[in-house]
Formats: structure tokens, sequence, C-alpha cells
């Protein structure tokens, strides 16, 4: 038995499994092959979606590079979930579940078939936080690859991508653009395979996952179609040996405060508010305590210097032309912002990573310096008060002002508050509560693109907040308040909520208020009951069922 196959060899060399070595042969191998490191290739590809479309090739060049370097790979595949295609309808509710349905049939099939190492191929949002949280309930050497970002598309010489397809038609429903515009916009939006080009979500978890050391350098901003890409699938094999020699899994990679260096790059860049949740999760997966307030913590020290999509001008592939994440990275080195110290699947530290690379281009427009940022802390802000109390997560990039009071008018789903608008039926002023989205009442705790898309486009973004206990795509942008715990579903304060009733969210302050009293709030409580839960067998029952607040990153393993 060699040093890297310490966990095949239960399989391979133990002479009563016979069982064992009879189907391995089955698959191709050969006696000499029983003595070699099994790399588990974990792939997210599936056809509906240009996120992962293109996963099954770039698992097949990650294998070879894994034969290349002396080992056998045997890939795998898992589910992955559109959330782009399910926004706005039911099947938003399996978003979030997909996640830990991703991290356990990865940790399942690595366990059950005794794999010495791991790969990881992901594309759209929940995918990468499943496979890290996989990888860190393992704890065998490991990396991810992301599958890459979309090239943005073009229509009338504009540079749009899937975050348009919603603000245009928010400007349909408000008679500012023709149905024929908007369906040309849609049909030219997403020009081939890559995630969403933004800094949404899973751009946010594949720079935030280079950013904690698991991946190789650029891979986070390597679109999906460069060769480049190809080309990183195949050193990941190279990689990967050096982790098993060297016996350096992930728990040693993702420390606390790999965590920290993860926030900072977010929060440099604009990232999602879903990678509180993802990063939550997966610090429980490590063992380790890390909540809201640590999120917190890193936002009033990190400024926002991206002027990325949504609210910003650039996309992912403008960000790679720039320079790329270790650019970036060695920027917020260079001004004592990131721990360099931090172990990577390089074998390297941060700072030996990027100590070399070529920096961020000249005359870039991407990224600010410190010194002129476009908000002097970050944009993610975690809020408490009456509305509240155990934290929200809000998305406050500046450009909305940083306090907001308004009229509730309160909706049980995304889809009434959509229907509202629709019949010009919100107002200036308003504030939106949408109830019962959270991961219980939801369930599985939608993400509310649809509505906010086309409040942008309905050109009510600066003068509409929203709140509630669901999520946000990482496309969202304007006012919102999400993540609110508790949820209504389990009787939070959020559920009392009335119309009329004056809400004041303040970002300064960190608080979320509603003005109602103490004692009004009881007598509401008192007349209150939960509605029904909207599932009662299947997958949603379950997650229903193991779910913990989104404070706590709504693990299902607890």
């Amino acid at each position: 038995m060699s040093d890297i196959n310490r966990h095949s060899s239960r399989l391979t060399q133990v002479r009563s499994q016979v069982g064992s070595r009879a189907m391995l042969f089955a698959t191709g191998i050969t006696e000499a092959d029983l003595a070699k490191a099994q790399v588990g290739i974990a792939s997210t590809w599936f056809e509906g979606n240009p996120c992962n479309m293109h996963l099954l090739a770039l698992s097949e060049s990650a294998k070879q590079g894994v034969v290349q370097a002396g080992m056998l790979g045997m890939r795998f595949n898992t589910i992955g979930v559109s959330d782009a295609m399910s926004m706005g309808t039911e099947g938003m509710s399996y978003s979030l579940p997909s996640r830990d349905l991703i991290a356990d049939s990865i940790e399942t099939i690595m366990a059950a078939q005794w794999y010495d190492g791991m790969i990881a191929i992901a594309g759209c949002d929940k995918n990468m936080p499943g496979c890290l949280m996989a990888m860190a309930r393992l704890d065998r050497p490991a990396l991810m690859i992301f599958g890459g970002t979309i090239r943005p598309g073009h229509h009338d010489g504009e540079v749009i991508d899937i975050a348009s397809v919603f603000q245009v038609y928010g400007e349909f429903v408000q008679g500012k653009r023709t149905e024929d515009s908007m369906n040309a916009v849609v049909r030219h939006a997403c020009p081939g395979a890559g995630a969403c080009g933004g800094m949404y979500t899973a751009n946010t978890m594949s720079t935030a996952s280079e950013a904690l050391g698991m991946t190789l350098p650029y891979s986070s901003s390597t679109p999906a179609t460069d060769p480049l890409k190809v080309d990183e699938c195949i050193r990941a094999g190279a990689a990967m040996r050096t982790l098993l020699e060297r016996q350096i899994t992930p728990r040693q990679i993702m420390t606390r405060a790999a965590f920290d260096n993860a926030l900072t790059v977010i929060m440099a860049l604009g990232g999602s508010t879903n990678s509180v949740l993802h990063l939550v999760a997966l610090a429980r997966s490590l063992g380790f305590a890390f909540t809201i307030d640590d999120v917190q913590a890193v936002s009033d020290r990190v400024p926002f210097l991206a002027d990325l999509k949504p609210s910003g001008k650039y996309v992912m592939e403008d960000l790679h032309k720039a320079g790329g994440t270790p650019a970036l990275m060695q920027y917020l080195l260079a001004e004592d912002l990131l721990d360099g110290s931090c172990l990577t699947v390089t074998g390297k530290t941060i700072a030996e990573n990027v100590a070399d690379v070529p920096g961020l281009t000249a005359g870039q427009q991407v990224i600010r310096p410190r010194s002129n940022p476009l908000k002097a802390t970050g944009h993610l802000q975690i809020l408490r008060g009456n509305l509240a109390p155990d934290g929200a997560v809000a998305k406050i990039t500046g450009k909305e002002g940083e306090r907001f009071s308004g009229r509730a008018r309160c909706f049980h789903q995304e889809e009434a508050a959509l229907a509202a608008l629709e019949r010009h039926e919100i107002k200036a002023g308003d504030v939106l509560v949408i109830q019962y989205e959270g991961p219980q009442g939801g369930p599985g705790m939608p993400e509310m693109l649809s509505i906010t898309g086309a409040l942008m486009g309905a050109g009510l973004g600066g003068s509409v907040a929203l709140i509630t206990d669901g999520r946000f795509s990482g496309a969202t942008h304007g006012f919102v308040v999400g993540h609110v715990t508790p949820e209504a579903q389990l009787g939070g304060p959020i559920a009392l909520v009335q119309d009329g009733d004056t809400i004041t969210i303040d970002a300064v302050a960190h608080t979320a208020i509603v003005h109602v009293s103490d004692s009004e709030l009881a007598t509401r409580r008192a007349a209150w009951t939960a509605p029904p839960l909207k599932a009662t067998q299947g997958v949603l029952l379950k997650y229903i069922r193991t779910v913990r607040p989104a404070s706590e990153g709504c693990i299902t393993d607890a």
C-alpha cells in the first residue's frame, strides 16, 4: 500500500474484499491499477442549464489529468437545479434544498466507494457550497473546479445578461418596452455555456471558494468557454496528487482565517446575500462556529470596490480581463485586508499563489482603488430589531441610500407581490413585506428575483423597499432585506405585520423596525395561527422537518 491510496486500499488490498476487486475489474482496471490512488470526480452536470451543460466534458478532462498523474479517476454525477429557470415558480422551493442533497450524495458515494480524494466540478449557485460541505464532512484531500462564468450577451448595442431579462419584464409591465423588444432581450441574454455572468451567487461562491483556498488560481474568473478552463481541469490531477502525497485536507485549508479571506473578497466584489447562508452552513460542516455577526465584522472593515452587475456595469469576464481573482487578491493582500498565510489546494499559501501574478491591468475600471471605493464598508449588513430579533441580511450598496421608512404592503408569496405590480398597485414609499417564504414556510426559502428585477425595470428600485423571510438572487439589487428570522411560518414578528404599518430599515443602525407597540404585537400574536405546511410528502417535507433557521445556515444535518 502506498501513502496515497490509504482509503481505496480498504477495497483493493484487503484479501477478503474479493467482491470489491471483482467489481473493479469489471470497470476495466488492471491488476497494476489496484495499487493506485482512486480519485472521485464529482460533476453536477445536467443538460438543462447553461451553468451545468458543459460539465460532463470538463469532468472528462479532469479524469485525463488524474490519469496523467498516475492515479485512477472515477467519475460520478450528482444533481443540480437551475435557479434562474425555476425563479418565480414553485420549483424555486427546491433550490436551497438541492445544496444539502448535493452534499449528502457526494458524501455518500465518496464514503461508500472509499475514494482517496475528490475533484468536484460545479456550475450553478448551490453546487459549490454543496460540494464544499461534502469535502468538509469527509476531510479527504479535495479540490473544486468552477465550471466558469458565461460570457455576456449583446442586443441593440447593449451588453445584457440574465438579470436584464427580469428588468425588461418590469419595463414591459410599465409600458416602457414592447413585447417584441422584451423577447429580443430574452433571446440574446445568455449566449452559451457558463454560470450567470454578474456578481451573482454562482460567481460569488466561486470567488469565495478560491479565496478559501479550495480551487486552483483563476478558477473563479476564467470563462466557461475559455480554453484555459480545460487546461485547469487537466492540471487538477497533478494538484490532487500533491494533496494526497502531503495529506493536505479541507479542514487544514478552510480555517477560520480562510473564512475571513472569503468574506473579504465577497465584500470587495459586492457578492450575493446567499453567501452568508452558505458560509455559516459550511462552517458547521467543518466543526467550528461562524455566525452572521462574524459577517458584520468583516463588512465593517472591508470596502466595496467592484463595479460589477447587478448594481454596477461589468460582468465576471471583465474581471478576468482586468487580471482575474488572483490579481484582486494580490491587491487586497497589499492593502492588508487578506491573510496571506492561509494554505490552499496548490500546497502553497495565498501569498505564494499571488506573489507573481501580473496584477490588475493598467487602466482597468472594474476594481476601484481602496482610496476611492463605491462604499467605504461592505454592502452586506446584518440587521436586528423587533421585526427580525434573530437577524436579517440586507444588501445595501449605497446607491439606494442607507435608510428607508415606508408603509407596509403585505403579501404571503412573491407571486402575489408580482401580480400587484402588474396591476400597478405598488407605489413609491411602499415596503413590500413578503411573508411565509422562509426555510419551512416557503418551503425551501425561495429567491425573490422576479419581483426585485421587475421593480427595477418598473423604475421603483429607488423608491420601494422589500423585506422577506425568503432569499434573494445574487442578481437582485435595490433596497432589500432577506433571511428574516424567526420566519413567518414559526410565528416570527414578520408574520404579524399588517398593511399600513410603518417599517424603518436602517443599515447604519443595523435595525429593522415595525412601528407597532409591544402590546399590539402581543394581541396580533394571540390571534395568529400557523398556515398549513405547503408540502405534505417527499423531499420538501423532509426538508421542513430537518432544516435549521436561516441564521444557522439552513443546515439539515444538525
